[in-house]
């Protein structure tokens, strides 16, 4: 009896693996067997060997003078604290150092011996166009990229095409010598916008000077801003990256390249710890024409200074959600002022686009051609309004601001009658603390969103104009004496500048 059930089972399991395998296709199935790791392997093995040849080295030699450093805010004491988003997030993060300390073997100053940098690259077409970063590349009088073919390396020097400090992107081009009509290996650029979390991906680069090294790792988050400008929007990975992998590319399990390697969190002696950052290719793509053909590239610009929306702030403009771009000043005779823009009005709409946070709208203005005119929705006293605004030219001098912290951590404003009124506030005079940055300073110190400042070191605050002139003596080391009203109370509170 025991035989015939234990028959009958075997039988069952062989119906049943044989009705699965006609609806799940063979990739799947050898996926869910305990074969996959000698097929991933492969599949890595391959991607080494077909993309390697168009990763190359770039070296520069340059005056020290005419490449200012990228600098982050200087490391503070206690644990290193990685990006995030939302509410109170940090937009300079500690543990950001500047680009150089990451890429480079030296770090220019006006002391420093001729400036000389080493990073990555790759080839997109069989012309020999590269696409690296543009810290590398920055302050170079001298460009030399180095392939390898058939285990030899080869020495070009190389014109800069075009840059793009703000999104830290740069297009170069190898030279050839006359009758030279060598086609370059090159990579596919593949699409940064359907990326997944956990998606397998492949680092190749320089790392330390050591040429068309291959790590592996998978996509850990999407979309990071790590204070490195307006336009941060990052894939995080824990493929190894360390210094000398800047610029080279991101490659995908199809062998497409899907971003550029470009920052790091490092560890204590500098190498990596698991976290690393990558410019979406999408980004490089929307910017390659202007490049080639420019030589820089051109965006759009509205004219406003715009600030996320905290809970009291959502309170105070009767807003029914946390969405959208809240505009904190207009620029006179901008395209924003020219249109009707004002200051309190909250962008949620931008050309048929949703600005879901703070951080979408100069991304969304930017890639507008200058000349249009655009719908720009906005809720304004409760209710919405639809505007019409011709978008202007972003000159080097103009941009879409975004309110950040000071140096306390402190995000601050204007306290208008409307935002007295709603907020049950005494009076108009004093400034508004509208964010308090997590382990900073004021924080730390017991400030909290939605205080008064109503004095600095015994000084009248009336209004963001006197904030800011008595922050500006402030020095480190030093501690600052604040007033503050807080509901029904007035309490003293000393912040220590480290």
């Amino acid at each position: 009896m025991l035989k015939s059930f234990v028959g009958y089972a075997r039988l069952t399991s062989l119906v049943f693996v044989f009705l699965i395998s006609l609806v799940i296709s063979p990739e799947i199935l050898l996926a869910l067997s305990s074969n996959t790791q000698p097929l991933s392997s492969n599949i890595f093995v391959q991607i080494a060997k077909k993309q390697n040849p168009a990763v190359v080295n770039v070296s520069i030699k340059g005056k020290a003078e005419v490449a200012p450093q990228r600098n982050f805010p200087a490391p503070r004491p206690g644990p290193r604290r990685g990006p995030r988003r939302g509410p109170g997030q940090d937009k300079s993060p500690d543990s950001f150092r500047d680009f150089y300390d990451r890429f480079f073997n030296e770090r220019p100053n006006q002391n420093q011996k001729p400036k000389r940098g080493m990073g990555s690259g790759f080839v997109i077409d069989k012309e020999g166009h590269i696409l690296t970063n543009y810290h590398v590349i920055e302050g170079a009088d001298e460009i030399v990229v180095m392939l390898e073919s058939d285990g030899k390396e080869k020495e070009y020097s190389a014109t800069l095409i075009g840059s793009d400090s703000k999104t830290d992107i740069a297009l170069i081009k190898i030279n050839r010598k006359p009758g030279d009509n060598t086609e370059f290996p090159f990579l596919e650029l593949g699409s940064s916008e359907n990326l997944e979390v956990g998606e397998w991906v492949v680092a190749i680069g320089n790392p330390f000077g050591l040429s068309h090294t291959v790590t592996v790792g998978v996509v850990s988050a999407l979309g990071r801003s790590i204070g490195a400008g307006p336009y941060d929007e990052f894939i995080q990975t824990d493929a190894s990256i360390n210094p000398g992998n800047s610029g080279g590319p991101l490659i995908n399990i199809d062998g497409q390249v899907i971003g550029i390697n470009t920052a790091i969190i490092s560890g204590n002696a500098g190498g990596n710890v698991g976290i690393g950052f990558a410019i979406p290719i999408n980004i490089a793509k929307g910017i390659l024409k202007d490049l080639k053909e420019n030589g820089s590239v051109t965006r759009g610009w509205l004219g406003v200074m715009i600030q996320k929306i905290t809970p009291e702030l959502e309170k105070s403009f009767s807003l029914n959600q946390s969405e959208g771009a809240l505009v904190g000043d207009v620029i006179p005779d901008g395209p924003a002022a020219k249109g009707g823009i004002k200051r309190g009005d909250v962008i949620i709409n931008f050309n048929n686009q949703p600005v879901s946070d703070m951080e979408d709208l100069p991304k969304i203005v930017a890639a507008t051609n200058p000349g249009s005119a655009v719908d720009v929705e906005v809720i304004r006293d409760g209710a919405r309004k639809i505007l019409r605004v011709t978008i202007e030219v972003l000159k080097d001098s103009q941009e879409l601001v975004v309110a950040k912290a000071d140096l306390l951590g402190l995000q601050v404003q204007d306290i208008t009658e409307e935002l007295a009124e709603s907020l049950k506030l005494q009076g108009v005079e004093g400034v508004l603390v509208s964010d308090v940055v997590a382990g900073n300073p004021a924080s730390e110190a017991g400030i909290r969103r939605g205080d008064v400042i109503s004095e600095m070191n015994r000084s009248p605050v009336k209004n963001i104009g006197d904030y800011q002139n008595l922050l500006a003596s402030v020095k480190k080391g030093s501690s600052v004496l604040f007033l503050i009203k807080r509901g029904g109370t007035t309490i003293y509170i000393a912040v220590k500048v480290e």
